[in-house]
């Protein structure tokens, strides 16, 4: 199982990625090949003690800087870490490509470099997200911030189809973020999408608001890139500030440090549960091949992850089940169909 890994994507790239990878290889025993300048990762690989011929280098002489628009990119840089790694994955040389970089640039490249499974218009990035009762999908969470009702549609099959090969769960339930439960409720684009996703054959509960996606109310929630987005973003800003101020109540006085200590061991869980670095990256549904995109601020913990992710996902024939799963029943539902009562 090899993993071509973007080096030079992310914030503090290459040092948190080769250290990441590192700890993937000796952790979980994957292969992993660093895509960037050869001089600067062989510059930190020197730094760490890597198992034996774990890693590999494969230089690429230009980065996408996060700036940069995909055009741009796809255009002028055909040799950046990006492209390189993706092509890796297309020639079979890597089995997944994992990148913390421009995720605008890491999404038109994979699809250029590996194309899209029959059937699907626009991949979509999907996030796991913790709830009361386990995990739950959410999908688009950046990858496209201006959607058809019939992007959103196939969100939900693929995502329907990721929560049963990821998640396990038989027949999940799929919902529509909104702003109200009643189906008369949202923006012209939710209301479109309601209308396929009532006349398709997903097991489709209706909108779901907001404080639904915590409460495990649904498998999957399906909703625009720029919708999504800024739902994960809160999440990670809401769990990041929730952890700052209970750190400082804890240390307000000396009851509270004497409690904080007694209840360390379910803050610990607690912070695990929520820290996305447990969950290192998110993949790009719907190409011929794994992609994942990685936080830019990823930590060496969270590439670790990625990795992982993208070996087991890799291991799994993740997009060769998508496939298989999307082939047993329409992408769309045809338009004379949108009309027909449910």
């Amino acid at each position: 199982m090899n993993i071509a890994v973007d080096a030079m994507g992310g914030d503090r790239a290459p040092e948190v990625v080769v250290e990441g990878a590192v700890a993937a290889a000796r952790r979980f025993g994957v292969q992993v090949i660093l895509v960037g300048d050869q001089d600067a990762v062989h510059a930190e690989l020197a730094k760490h003690d890597p198992p034996p011929n774990a890693i590999q280098v494969v230089h690429a002489s230009q980065v996408a800087g996060m700036d940069e628009t995909p055009t741009d990119v796809l255009r002028k840089k055909r040799d950046s870490s990006i492209r390189v790694a993706f092509d890796l994955v297309k020639s079979g040389r890597a089995q997944a490509a994992v990148s913390a970089g421009n995720s605008g640039a890491t999404l038109a490249v994979g699809t250029v470099v590996l194309g899209r499974l029959d059937g699907v218009e626009r991949p979509g990035i999907a996030g796991v997200f913790p709830t009361l009762t386990g995990r739950t999908v959410v999908i688009d969470i950046g990858a496209n911030v201006d959607s058809k009702p019939n992007y959103l549609y196939q969100f939900g099959l693929m995502g329907e189809a990721y929560a049963q090969v990821v998640l396990g769960v038989p027949q999940p339930r799929v919902g529509i973020l909104s702003i109200g439960e009643e189906d008369s409720k949202g923006n012209e684009l939710v209301k479109k999408a309601h209308d396929l996703f009532r006349t398709g054959t997903l097991n489709f509960i209706g909108n779901v608001e907001g404080r639904d996606v915590f409460a495990g109310h649904a498998d999957v929630i399906v909703c625009d890139g720029f919708v999504g987005n800024v739902v994960l973003k809160l999440a990670e800003g809401l769990a990041s500030a929730m952890g700052v101020m209970l750190k400082k109540e804890l240390n307000a006085d000396w009851r509270s440090r004497l409690g904080g200590l007694l209840a360390a061991p379910a803050f610990q869980r607690f912070k695990a549960r929520m820290d996305y670095a447990e969950f290192g990256g998110a993949p790009l549904l719907g190409l011929r091949g794994v992609g994942i995109i990685s936080h830019g601020a990823s930590s060496a913990k969270a590439m670790m992850n990625a990795i992982r992710v993208a070996g087991e996902l890799a291991a799994g024939d993740v997009p060769g089940r998508l496939a298989l799963a999307l082939g047993h029943r329409p992408a769309s539902v045809p338009a004379n169909t949108k009309n027909r009562p449910g």
